[in-house]
């Protein structure tokens, strides 16, 4: 990052090269100006991941606002995001120049927390020091999300162009959640998102509504019974599918979590919503794996120096796996052949230790969400 005189410089060849000829060019005029309030820092002190966990006060900050400006600078021509970037990085006006060419990359995602992790901290930084530039980009992103909708109500993984399983209807970590989360508080009107206007709520609303119904017609019946749901389902039939090799048609013990959160979180809930969330909790309780313990053993001669194992243990709590096949019920396993085993020892190493294969989610909301669920139920 250059000092203070050296940053004036760039920032003045930045401004001419983005006001001649250039799209957008009022965008980059703002990151330029957003960068050099920031001019003098050396470099930044916060990580993208901890930007949404800063005091009210930080949001006003020049330094939210520099955060800021990378954000709308990374935001696509659809409205939406790409995943796993550092956006509060500090860049510079070559990074800048680069990023400009960028704005029609159709790699847009609610994967991995994108799109609406970014509309959240913009949604905070209007809340806290207005500005066209953030409030119009929020904006476009709500409107990215309601064109993403499928006609059966769920989501893509990515948008617009989403290809193989990307096409499919994405439970897998939260993505779809994430967007109705963040839908549910636009309709509201509620948190940092006060300053939009009430067409636009009234449609967030309504996708809502289109969403909770998905995921109904999504849950997985067994035997009759309803359970829980696959990390993808197909955006047509709604039937679960599969994702990546390792990823096969399966009720899903970490994704039916912040599944089951969401429709608890429903105000006045439908019957039909009361009974899917009575049923997903009946099948935590059942699926629950007793009296093993998932350990990291040292092991010097694996390339992690290290092997995840699965240990006998009658005191530990109780877990869950992340997949369960459809038929039997039992927790299964899979390597990047894509044949199914029920053991974890037998996958290959790089997928056993690679992959989130267990998961003690569940134990949270059956001993705390879901007391307290039935609890403001009968009031």
């Amino acid at each position: 990052m250059p000092d203070g005189k050296g940053a004036v410089l760039i920032l003045k060849m930045e401004y001419r090269f983005f006001s001649v000829g250039t799209p957008n060019s009022g965008l980059f005029v703002g990151l330029a100006v957003s960068l050099l309030t920031s001019a003098v820092s050396a470099e930044s002190n916060i990580s993208w991941s901890d930007c949404m966990r800063q005091p009210i006060s930080w949001y006003a900050t020049p330094e939210a606002a520099r955060i800021a400006a990378n954000v709308c600078a990374y935001q696509r021509a659809s409205g939406g995001w790409p995943k796993n970037i550092d956006m509060a990085r500090l860049l510079t006006a070559a990074e800048l120049a680069a990023l400009a060419m960028t704005r029609t990359n159709t790699d847009s995602t609610i994967d991995n927390g994108a799109t609406t992790t970014q509309m959240r901290f913009l949604a905070r930084i209007q809340s806290s020091a207005p500005r066209d530039q953030w409030r119009d980009a929020v904006i476009r992103g709500i409107e990215y999300l309601l064109s993403a909708q499928y006609p059966s109500g769920g989501w893509p993984q990515y948008w617009p162009s989403p290809k193989g399983y990307s096409a499919h209807i994405t439970f897998n970590d939260n993505a779809m959640v994430n967007v109705l989360n963040l839908l549910q508080d636009v309709g509201a009107g509620s948190g940092d998102f006060g300053f939009v206007d009430s067409a636009l709520r009234e449609r967030a609303a309504a996708a809502v509504k289109r969403g909770v119904d998905c995921i109904l017609r999504c849950q997985i019946k067994v035997n009759g019974r309803l359970t829980v749901w696959c990390a993808q389902h197909d955006e047509k039939t709604l039937e679960p599918v599969g994702a990546r090799n390792y990823e096969h048609p399966s009720l899903s013990g970490a994704e039916s979590v912040g599944i089951t959160r969401f429709l608890m979180s429903l105000d006045n809930p439908e019957s039909r919503v009361i009974d899917a969330v009575e049923a997903a909790v009946a099948w935590f309780e059942s699926a629950k794996l007793h009296g093993i313990r998932i350990i990291k053993q040292a092991d010097v001669s694996l390339p992690k120096g290290y092997d995840k194992v699965v240990v006998e243990d009658p005191a530990a709590p109780p877990v869950w796996a992340r997949f369960y096949d459809l038929r039997t019920g039992r927790p299964i396993f899979s390597g990047r052949d894509g044949v199914v085993k029920t053991r974890l020892a037998d996958i290959e190493y790089e997928r056993r230790v690679g992959y989130s294969w267990y998961t003690e989610s569940p134990a949270g909301l059956l001993t705390n969400d879901y007391p307290a669920w039935r609890r403001h139920l009968r009031q």
